[in-house]
């Protein structure tokens, strides 16, 4: 895991783990070989293989549910190897671990499944067993190389799923601000958008086509070494919107840790299950630095802001000399 630190950039600020640090940070990391409570979960990193953990979970503890799953690609997990199967092979090996996961599930709970282009009809096709079906969200990838005979793929879907019809979103929490660009008036008095420190904008509610996403990359303090590391800000968006401040939210491909870590910085209770002791320890480390450090990039103050908007509004504030809110793109 930490052998391509030793040839980072001096600016790099990918999350490293070292030797010394693993054999710290693994004495944190429980499995279950029992019958768990909450308290025995709760904020708590499983390093185990979902299958043998799922019998151990308690019943009706999680309030949303975050399903980050291989999806049906071959890829290198460090180490750890996923291939790529016929569409229905990979749809039983959804539902294979899907059923485990519903007795987890409270009544009003939500699901936010991940997926690509290629397994998100097989994804929707089981998901719709056993849940009602609210949405595709479909949010802007833009990373990675582009390809000779094809479209590049730069987009990942999200099924946002309910075990009922009683669930929480909470839309107040999740709008996105938008720089005015003709800010129309009625009687000499904005219509439908807002005026603080001589910014304006307005805030609009939240649609299925996220484009404001930034992926990891070299200069974040949230990136790792993991191939397929989510950005704090989608699970910030979701999270928000599916969970109240003390609600339980449930990652059971936990990876490198980013919904574990964006939850407690958002005020709610984790549980995480990844198999790779790495990832576990990577994980375990970035909790421990978001105790100090709360930032979410791309959200600030209650606010998500629209991509690279905030270099309109220093540019606006410098002209009228005012001092521009904080935000972190």
């Amino acid at each position: 895991m930490n052998k391509s630190a030793k040839n980072r950039a001096r600016l790099n600020r990918t999350v490293n783990l070292s030797t010394s640090e693993k054999k710290i940070l693994k004495k944190e990391l429980i499995q279950l070989n029992d019958i768990a409570s909450l308290n025995d979960i709760t904020n708590r990193v499983i390093n185990q293989d979902l299958y043998s953990a799922l019998k151990y979970l308690p019943e009706k503890f999680v309030d949303l549910l975050f399903i980050d799953p291989p999806y049906n690609l071959s890829k290198n997990f460090n180490g750890l190897n996923f291939k790529k199967m016929k569409l229905a092979e990979y749809e039983e090996w959804i539902e294979s671990w899907l059923t485990g996961l519903l007795k987890v599930l409270k009544k009003d709970a939500s699901i936010y499944f991940c997926c690509d282009w290629q397994s998100s009809t097989s994804a929707a096709k089981v998901l719709s067993k056993f849940f009602t079906i609210r949405n595709r969200i479909t949010w802007e990838r833009e990373k990675g190389r582009g390809a000779k005979t094809n479209w590049k793929n730069s987009s990942e879907d999200i099924w946002f799923c309910t075990v009922s019809d009683k669930y929480k979103f909470n839309v107040n929490n999740v709008k996105l601000r938008r720089n005015i660009i003709a800010p129309y008036k009625i009687d000499g008095k904005p219509k439908d958008w807002n005026e603080s420190d001589g910014v304006k904008f307005r805030d609009t509610f939240p649609s299925n086509i996220w484009t404001d996403i930034t992926i990891p990359f070299w200069s974040m303090p949230e990136n790792t070494d993991h191939p397929t590391q989510k950005p704090e800000k989608l699970l910030a968006k979701i999270i928000l919107a599916g969970s109240d401040q003390g609600d339980v939210v449930f990652d059971p491909f936990m990876g490198s840790g980013t919904t574990a870590v964006t939850a407690q910085k958002l005020n709610r209770k984790f549980c995480g299950i990844e198999i790779n002791e790495d990832y576990c320890c990577l994980a375990v480390k970035r909790l421990k630095a978001a105790l100090s450090d709360t930032s979410i990039q791309g959200y600030n103050d209650g606010v998500f802001w629209e991509r690279n908007s905030f270099k309109n509004q220093k540019q606006k504030a410098e002209t009228q000399k005012i001092t521009p809110p904080p935000f972190i793109e």
